[in-house]
């Protein structure tokens, strides 16, 4: 088969195409305009069987090209997906959740070809309900500073199902919370790879707000292990799934973690809220395990072993 990953050199694109590449003879398209993803990422596996193109996919372009390419499945992960970058590039991160989709979806309608989409739980909003399930319409600020990538992501969402209904085309949909793990960027801005980082080089490890928010931490095989499987599903289940870990932690006590292990002397410090930063975050993953037969399988403490492994050698 020839699979086409966009946003395949960030950071879970990347890591899908090592599974795909390792696990399968399948051929690998990958596209990434690189405002956020990094080449380096997937350097090691070009080869006849990986081709990479730089390339968005808000750019019409990627219609033609996907129907010269002969393409079977497509995985979509373009879009910045940290606060760091999202309110850098608004409009940009606003429209590749969108115009982006949409020439995914303009490709393959009237095709066999299988499309997966990365959303996440930042449809959810500042939730209001805990556990989150698929159900829940969420409580986001449509006007506020984090709208574009929350906004998007549910407009993205809102697109794919019309297409669905209108054109009975396959397209899978996880929203995703809060992965972790190998590939992320020293510079990404999320809460691990901030503090590890922070820990790492001697500098005070920030936390906005009170550090009493909540986050559940799923480290990155067991999301693309979980991605994998429901592209994989022979019949498509016309509805969101959450894939994540419901382990919730504060990110206080993240931090702490963090410098428990890392024995560091790096001080916690405690910095202004961010703007609309949700209070509560943990997925109700039901759906997941009732159609996937998937749970996360790796715990926090592993997970975050092997990340700060990454981190270290990277900043060596």
């Amino acid at each position: 088969m020839k699979i086409l990953i966009t946003g395949g050199c960030g950071f879970l694109g990347s890591n899908m195409v090592k599974k795909i590449f390792n696990e399968t003879s399948d051929k690998i398209v990958v596209v990434d305009n690189l405002s956020t993803g990094f080449k380096s990422n997937i350097e090691p596996l070009l080869c006849e069987r990986v081709e990479f193109y730089e390339l968005d996919i808000c750019n019409s372009d990627i219609i033609n090209c996907i129907k010269d390419w002969e393409i079977d499945y497509i995985y979509n992960f373009a879009c910045p997906a940290s606060p760091k970058y999202y309110l850098k590039h608004p409009i940009e991160t606003w429209e590749s959740s969108v115009f982006g989709i949409k020439n995914l979806l303009d490709a393959i309608k009237g095709t066999n070809i299988k499309l997966f989409h990365s959303s996440t739980s930042e449809v959810y909003g500042d939730a209001q309900t805990i556990p989150q399930n698929e159900e829940y319409w969420g409580n986001v600020n449509p006007i506020g500073v984090r709208a574009c990538y929350d906004e998007g992501k549910r407009a993205a969402e809102a697109l794919i199902y019309d297409y669905i209904r209108e054109y009975n085309i396959d397209v899978r949909v996880a929203r995703l919370f809060n992965t972790y793990g190998p590939n992320m960027s020293i510079e990404d801005g999320r809460i691990i790879s901030n503090f590890v980082t922070q820990a790492l080089t001697g500098k005070n490890i920030t936390v906005h707000g009170n550090g009493m928010q909540t986050r559940s931490f799923c480290y990155v095989d067991d999301t693309i292990n979980a991605i994998y499987k429901l592209m994989h599903l022979e019949k498509n289940p016309k509805k969101p799934v959450n894939i994540g870990n419901p382990q919730e932690k504060t990110v206080k006590e993240v931090a702490l973690y963090v410098k428990d292990v890392l024995k560091s002397n790096s001080e916690i410090v405690y910095c202004e809220k961010m703007s609309d930063d949700p209070q509560k975050r943990r997925p109700n993953i039901e759906r997941a395990k009732q159609l996937l037969d998937w749970e996360p399988m790796i715990s926090y403490d592993a997970g975050m072993k092997k990340t700060i492994i990454y981190f270290s050698d990277k900043l060596k």
